[in-house]
């Protein structure tokens, strides 16, 4: 069985996993407002641009594969914090590249730790905290997200504005020693998921793809897979060029970026937790439905929009962050109560790489739609809302076929 937390050791718990995920979110998210600013430095256009966001996803994505190969054989607190360290190294080699294919390649170390973190931390939660408070916990680490934007975010474009692009970077890499240490101090040890062999060291060999084909062979993981892949194509072929089309298209001034990500990011640090103890209270998949149909109207209006003012494309893109964001809230407890508890590890290894090889895919083929005419605007934005909208539809239809092995109360 897994250790009984405390409510308090609960909420310490939480707040360091939120803690871990808010460096990895930052680390990814900070690419997209950067994009204006490191294609101005570097001489790229959106394509060479979609491949610096697509290396940190298809990099977390084999991660992911490879990681479930052997992540549920180690105990968890130490394998999450092996990662983490990896991580921050990777992020500092970001800000120290000197070139754009340097830069490319430390994007792609970063994806690859960041990806088996994410998978780590969502493991955790369903490792620890019981189904019925499920969709509250992940409303808890949603707050990442939200604290990413509201703070982190425009803190390190402030950063990239009066310093240089790689100040974000260096900065992230000391929150992660930070947060490292906390761990440290307040993750517990894991390791109920062993075998009494495997925890002595004893365990028998085993073919090393045997845990995760022992995973695809469930029809039910097969789905929450797909399910997870259709959410995060539908987000990920719209929010990279959020900034761009912003700047390039809407008329948005680069020194007023920083706002979209603070009033997206403050009011989402509401939503979040209300929206989680929603979820929990009311079925996880009913308010799923309701917060993913509710979100194809952003979706339809940051990517159909022409000039206008600053207030009304912070209206869209704040209802963009509730939204898109927002769905992943009930999405989350789902995908990972759809786990066989002694397969969590890898099963959730497999879903942060369908995450990353979905949200990679999704921005390659936005680049790929995309492109820039004479006078520097954005050409096909339009198209990806369709195809966004269009993923979304297929998610909010699938999600029926997923059955949550653990639940105690009803969906």
């Amino acid at each position: 069985m897994p250790p009984t937390l405390t409510p308090q050791r609960e909420r310490y718990l939480l707040l360091t996993l939120s803690g871990m995920q808010f460096s990895h979110i930052l680390d990814f998210m900070i690419m997209m407002p950067l994009g204006p600013i490191l294609m101005h430095e570097f001489g790229i256009g959106t394509h060479q641009f979609g491949f610096l966001v697509a290396s940190y996803s298809f990099s977390a994505a084999l991660a992911g594969l490879l990681a479930s190969t052997f992540v549920d054989k180690f105990e968890r607190k130490r394998l999450l914090l092996s990662v983490f360290a990896l991580f921050g190294l990777a992020t500092l080699a970001c800000g120290l590249a000197p070139s754009y294919m340097a830069l490319l390649i430390a994007r792609g170390l970063a994806g690859t730790f960041g990806g088996v973190v994410g998978a780590m931390v969502q493991t955790l939660v369903g490792d620890l905290i019981p189904f019925e408070r499920r969709a509250t916990a992940s409303g808890v680490i949603s707050a990442a997200f939200s604290l990413s934007t509201v703070a982190g975010v425009p803190l390190s474009l402030w950063l990239a504005n009066h310093y240089n692009w790689p100040a974000p970077f260096i900065l992230i890499a000391c929150t992660t020693v930070l947060f490292l240490l906390i761990a440290l101090r307040f993750l517990p040890d894991v390791r109920h998921h062993l075998s009494p062999s495997t925890s002595s060291g004893q365990a028998k060999r085993a073919h090393p793809f045997s845990a995760m084909f022992e995973v695809l062979s469930d029809a039910n993981h097969l789905h929450a897979l797909l399910f997870t892949m259709l959410i995060l194509f539908s987000g990920f072929t719209v929010i990279p060029y959020i900034t761009v089309y912003a700047v390039s298209n809407v008329g948005i001034s680069l020194h007023d970026i920083p706002y979209v990500y603070l009033a997206g990011g403050a009011a989402t640090l509401i939503t979040s937790r209300l929206i989680g103890r929603w979820a929990d209270a009311r079925g996880k998949v009913k308010i799923y439905r309701i917060m993913a149909i509710s979100a194809m109207l952003p979706l339809f209006a940051v990517t159909q929009i022409g000039t206008a003012p600053l207030w009304v494309w912070l209206t869209c893109t704040t209802f963009f962050f509730i939204l898109v964001s927002g769905r992943m809230i009930p999405a989350m407890a789902i995908i990972t109560s759809a786990a066989r508890p002694k397969l969590r590890g890898t099963f959730m290894s497999l879903n942060a790489a369908m995450q990353q090889l979905a949200s990679g895919l999704a921005a390659t083929l936005a680049g790929l739609i995309t492109t820039q005419n004479a006078a520097g605007q954005m050409v096909g934005y339009d198209k990806v809302g369709y195809v966004a909208i269009t993923a979304n539809i297929l998610a909010i239809a699938f999600v029926t076929r997923i059955v949550m092995h653990d639940q105690t109360v009803k969906k």
